[in-house]
């Protein structure tokens, strides 16, 4: 029996998967789906409860809840886990849409085996967050990536073979990239070859790689990480792979697997190479800067639901790695919240389009109208989530992104408040597209009469959606809360501690 209890982020899951396959019948199968994501949230509840009783109490150190176990030592690989507040936010994100999207897909076809291909990829998403070891973070971050192949191959819609071949050739030449830039890290990792290790911590403490080697590996780690933030102009699997996935897929993609990048970059780039980071942000604040306004505008043009919110989703990402590139603590720490804001949004709005899109089975807004007399609560709904989209105080949009506005602009040069202002600007690009769209679908008059037949949303659908409106105004109307759990990682301590 293991000890430490992130351990059981995992083996919850895999329990979930052996379950599944013990499954006779749809409702066995569905149970277990509940009963596993309401356990793997609650666990990620009682995780942070604690873990803010703890730094309450006095704890200091960088990471809590530490502890290795040797994997194969000639390589000095150990399962080694631990978390900081932002690990623990992502923890719970990554809870929320696995409970919610359970219940999203309560009809989904051939629920066994997509359950069980959803609960490999919430696997890898659940370890790579509480790896501390490089070589056991990369194992995690393929173990989420490759099952989106099947589940977007055989589950999806539309051109669903090309865009799982393209997502995931895509995100293949990420993790080359990434893989490359790993074993430089390991091999550069401590003065004395025999001291070599892939634990980020003691990397972290050693300082041992030099600014050369910093500056080769670090543009690779970025990329590596970055394809999956869909950092332009490496995004282009997003939108295809976004349009095609069935909705649980949909949700725990935008509002997770996306999230990995961010986090990585931050956790192992920026985190490792401080000097680079600092002397090379500038050449990838150009490239996010780009995505966040590319991405709004883009959404602008689109009549189908997915691409719109997909292209949203390349803007929202943009602004995480353009907040971390700042490197300084409010910046930072908006990020983080921008990270939370959009998976929580993301997820409630690629719920709510599969809820449309069954009940009416198109996607394209000039086919719709008037929704919002025929199913009320489900335009309600889309209203809330385009609302934090666009920003609208007292949601999680407004708190994170003028977090992110007012750190940026606390750089005194003209490059950075002229790329600040840049940025500014896809908030009334946003606003455009979420208010074209809600007045389209939601108002006017209805565009085909069949509609008027369609029925509101069922008691499940219910469930999830309110459990993502209701975390998203948790995070507006309790910002500070959020800020609490997570404003030791960027302490000036810290940042003085890695160089920043």
């Amino acid at each position: 029996m293991f000890s430490n209890v992130l351990i059981y982020f995992v083996i919850i899951p895999l329990l979930m998967l052996g379950g599944f396959f013990l499954c006779r019948d749809i409702k066995q199968i569905r149970a277990v789906a509940v009963v596993g994501s309401t356990a793997l949230l609650a666990l990620s509840i009682w995780l942070l409860v604690d873990y803010l009783g703890l730094r309450a109490a006095g704890a200091t150190a960088p990471m809590l809840y530490c502890d290795s176990w040797t994997w194969f030592a000639p390589l000095h690989i150990n399962l080694a886990v631990g978390v900081d507040g932002i690990s623990i936010a992502m923890l719970i994100l990554s809870s929320i849409i696995v409970f919610a999207g359970s219940f999203a897909s309560w009809k989904i076809d051939d629920a066994r085996h997509f359950f069980m291909w959803l609960l490999l990829l919430s696997t890898g998403v659940f370890g790579f967050f509480i790896s501390i070891d490089l070589f056991t973070m990369f194992m995690f971050y393929e173990v989420a990536l490759i099952p989106m192949y099947l589940l977007i191959g055989v589950w999806g819609t539309g051109r669903k073979e090309y865009s799982a071949m393209k997502l995931t050739l895509m995100l293949m030449g990420g993790s080359a990239f990434l893989m490359l830039s790993l074993i430089g890290i390991y091999y550069h990792s401590a003065a004395d070859s025999s001291q070599l290790t892939w634990n980020i911590l003691e990397i972290a403490a050693n300082g041992a790689i030099t600014t050369e080697w910093q500056y080769f590996l670090f543009p690779m780690c970025f990329v590596g990480f970055g394809v999956l933030g869909a950092m332009f102009p490496f995004h282009t699997w997003s939108p295809d792979g976004h349009a095609c996935a069935p909705t649980a897929v949909s949700m725990l993609h935008a509002g997770v697997l996306m999230k990995l990048g961010g986090y990585g970059c931050f956790r192992v780039a920026m985190y490792l190479m401080p000097q680079a980071a600092n002397d090379l942000a500038w050449i990838f604040l150009i490239l996010t800067g780009i995505s966040v306004v590319y991405g709004a505008f883009s959404a602008c043009v689109q009549t189908d639901l997915k691409y719109i919110n997909a292209y949203s989703s390349v803007s929202h990402c943009g602004m995480v790695l353009f907040a971390i590139l700042m490197i300084n603590t409010t910046a930072m720490t908006g990020a983080i919240m921008q990270m939370l804001s959009h998976g929580l949004m993301t997820a409630l709005f690629f719920a709510l389009i599969g809820m449309i899109y069954g009940r009416t089975h198109t996607r394209d807004i000039r086919l719709m109208g008037g929704l919002m007399q025929i199913m009320p609560f489900l335009g309600v709904g889309y209203v809330i989530a385009g609302m934090a989209s666009l920003g609208l105080p007292g949601l999680s949009g407004f708190v994170a992104e003028m977090t992110i506005f007012v750190g940026s602009f606390e750089h005194a040069d003209m490059f950075h408040r002229v790329f600040t202002i840049v940025a500014c600007s896809s908030i009334v690009i946003t606003a455009v597209y979420i208010l074209r769209v809600v007045g389209k679908l939601l108002f006017g008059p209805v565009q085909d009469e069949h509609h008027r037949s369609l029925t509101d949303a069922t008691w499940w659908e219910r469930l999830s959606t309110i459990t993502l409106i209701v975390s998203v105004a948790a995070i507006g109307c309790f910002p500070n809360f959020f800020e609490s759990l997570i404003k030791f990682t960027f302490s000036p301590e810290l940042f003085h501690a890695i160089g920043m």
